[in-house]
């Protein structure tokens, strides 16, 4: 039996002001056809009904609580769920019922979980634990995990140890499990579902990406390796991710539907959501680059080939807002509060042609800020008074079609064109200095620092934003960097 809790799992704030409802269907195991006339009973009493034609029931104007709901059908083996119903909400669970079979010998029911159910405040990483069932076969175990929004994930099949790691949790989030018993002849028996919740999120003000087997996943952190968490686990490609001025939520890149989306989720990874229809693409644009969030939060602005779009944060009211000179697109973008400004790096077919413009948040008064030299030139963004802008620069003026850099550096320059400073002095001999961004105070800059054979992992460097600096490794096999 698989019982599915779609039931919201994250702890509500506010103070309940009504009774719940709990809802359901009742499921053929095999078929799974929904089953008519099955008795459905609670404990503690609620009402006793029977299933629809459709395997439906509800029950209305209960109590918020824990509740076992049993089923029972003749000719099926009765089962009973263990749900939480809360005040002035819907709980909604699918049970499916076994057929019974005289003498299978089915084993008992798992029992004395650990962590004890509804334990509270736990880490991101769980240790699950059980006692099995007295039995004369060899036992194994399935164990199933509930997911916020009601996701089920089987974490381990035909375990005989009666314990599983819960790893990549998110948190302030309730959990639910369930181990089922297994004996040689495939007579199963479904234990409870116990619960757990994790605790809050710690206050991560670092975000980046991270390749592990060639697969990038976007993770937060603190600064330490204790608190720094995974926040996208698919099999999707994400990238560049950049938190929301009102640090609310984070948008990411993904390439789950093969081509670059914006995407969004909350801060602990939860509710992610596909924010554009018209991907990011353009020249050398392969991963999602070119967006940025409006000063105010409410919008996105990214880049599609040579059109430069603004969005709501929510996916409505698609604006086109600047077009790029003749023959190049935009490809890194950022938008500062200071003057309502937009920076856009503007790029060729051929990967070594870029170049720097400034413009109105409206796309009018394109003006070249840093013109096409000799060497890639990369990654603009403002300061945080929005007087003067950093990007990186390959000086040596290598160039081939590929884009290999052999020397780039980090270069800060005021909006008006003076005062242009090399802040990579201190750079290593043939490394780059690469996807530069200022602290949230002004007086460091985060920006990533690797080998220009391309055969080293890259890593997450901080820096005197005055002079260059100071500068030190704060994450190893890291890139893309934001901080808020």
């Amino acid at each position: 039996m698989l019982i599915t809790c779609l039931a919201a799992c994250n702890e509500d704030t506010i103070e309940p002001n009504g009774e719940g409802i709990l809802s359901g269907q009742v499921l053929d195991a095999d078929s799974g056809k929904p089953l008519a006339a099955v008795s459905i009973a609670t404990t503690p009493a609620t009402t006793a009904i029977i299933t629809d034609a459709e395997g439906r029931f509800r029950i209305s104007d209960i109590t918020g609580g824990d509740y076992s709901i049993t089923a029972k059908k003749s000719g099926y083996k009765t089962e009973s769920v263990s749900v939480a119903v809360k005040d002035d909400k819907e709980t909604a669970v699918i049970v499916q019922l076994s057929t019974s079979t005289e003498g299978n010998g089915a084993p008992g029911i798992p029992s004395e979980p650990s962590p004890a159910n509804n334990t509270s405040g736990l880490s991101n990483s769980v240790t699950l634990k059980w006692k099995g069932p007295a039995s004369k076969d060899t036992l194994t175990y399935d164990v199933y995990l509930y997911e916020s929004g009601g996701n089920q994930k089987k974490i381990a099949e035909s375990v005989k140890d009666t314990s599983v790691v819960a790893d990549n949790l998110m948190h302030g989030t309730t959990y639910f499990w369930q181990v089922v018993a297994k004996n040689k002849g495939d007579a199963t028996t479904n234990g409870p579902i116990w619960s757990f919740s994790t605790n809050a999120l710690p206050n991560a003000r670092y975000l980046f990406a991270r390749s592990v087997d060639g697969n990038y996943d976007i993770y937060s952190s603190d600064g330490t390796t204790q608190n720094t968490f995974r926040l996208t686990t698919g099999f999707s490609r994400d990238w560049w991710p950049l938190l929301n001025p009102k640090r609310d939520i984070i948008a990411y890149s993904s390439d789950e539907l093969t081509q670059p989306h914006i995407y969004t989720m909350n801060r602990d990874g939860s509710n992610k959501f596909k924010v554009t229809t018209v991907p990011i693409a353009g020249y050398h644009n392969t991963n999602g680059r070119g967006f940025a969030w409006s000063p105010d939060g409410g919008r996105l602005i990214y880049a599609n080939y040579g059109t430069l779009y603004s969005i709501r944060r929510d996916g409505a009211d698609l604006t086109t807002i600047a077009t790029a000179p003749a023959n190049r697109n935009f490809l890194s973008l950022d938008w500062t509060e200071n003057g309502n400004k937009i920076l856009a790096l503007t790029i060729g077919e051929n990967i070594n042609h870029s170049e720097i413009y400034i413009m109105n948040a409206d796309g009018t008064n394109q003006t070249l800020l840093v013109e096409n030299l000799p060497g890639r030139i990369e990654s603009p963004v403002f300061s945080i008074d929005g007087r003067s802008i950093l990007y990186t620069r390959d000086i040596s003026g290598f160039e081939n079609a590929v884009g290999r850099q052999l020397d780039a550096r980090i270069f800060r320059k005021n909006i008006d064109g003076t005062a242009l400073v090399d802040l990579s002095a201190n750079k290593p001999a043939g490394t780059n200095d690469l996807y530069p961004r200022y602290s949230p105070t002004g007086d460091k800059i985060i920006f990533v620092n690797v080998a220009n054979d391309g055969m080293g992992t890259a890593d997450i460097y901080m820096m005197d934003a005055a002079d260059g600096k100071n500068r030190v490794k704060i994450f190893s096999n890291a890139i893309m960097p934001d901080w808020k």
